[in-house]
């Protein structure tokens, strides 16, 4: 499975996802370019920041990406007909 297909059927299970949420579940470290590329794709993805603490108490901002819709032309990775909007 592709790292595009992975964070897809995130977003199909949760909607949206963090760059710690792509880091500690799937390995990936570089999710913005995987972002990047599904929007070229035509998904429509909006990117947000949210602060966060960190472990050692210092404050620190992630990326939250949430999908907003699907493409409105046809891609190479085909998209769920069971995923409605």
């Amino acid at each position: 499975m592709t790292q595009r297909e992975i964070i897809l059927k995130h977003f199909r299970k949760h909607k949206f996802i963090t760059s710690w949420d792509a880091i500690m579940e799937y390995g990936i470290t570089k999710v913005n370019c995987v972002i990047h590329h599904l929007r070229k794709d035509g998904y429509k993805i909006s990117t947000t920041s949210k602060e966060v603490t960190t472990r050692l108490g210092n404050k620190t901002t992630i990326a939250v990406y949430t999908l907003q819709g699907r493409p409105e032309r046809q891609t190479v990775i085909q998209w769920a007909a069971e995923y409605d909007y």
